[in-house]
């Protein structure tokens, strides 16, 4: 759990990097809370506007949990990406 709390300490100052490789490491070698470590690094990627990876970890937390906070975040990236402002498009 500690582990866990380190990856969202380094995603609330901005090092998005050292924490998908936390993440990474921590999915590859603990049995238990995977779905919590592949929703911080989807919200890792999602700071990095990397919206394809950030909705594949999202996915998998979910297949993990289907409760998983990474319910609601999935949904908010796909408002997000589904965007489209028919005004801006159409003067």
């Amino acid at each position: 759990m500690d582990r866990l709390n380190k990856i969202e300490e380094l995603l609330n100052i901005g090092n998005t990097d050292e924490a998908i490789a936390l993440a990474q490491e921590f999915i590859n070698s603990s049995s238990i809370e995977k779905d919590k470590a592949y929703y911080l690094m989807g919200n890792a990627y999602r700071k990095k506007s990397n919206w394809q990876m950030a909705i594949n970890c999202y996915l998998e937390a979910m297949e993990i949990n289907p409760e998983s906070p990474a319910k609601q975040a999935h949904a908010l990236a796909m408002n997000i990406l589904n965007y489209y402002n028919k005004e801006m498009y159409n003067p």
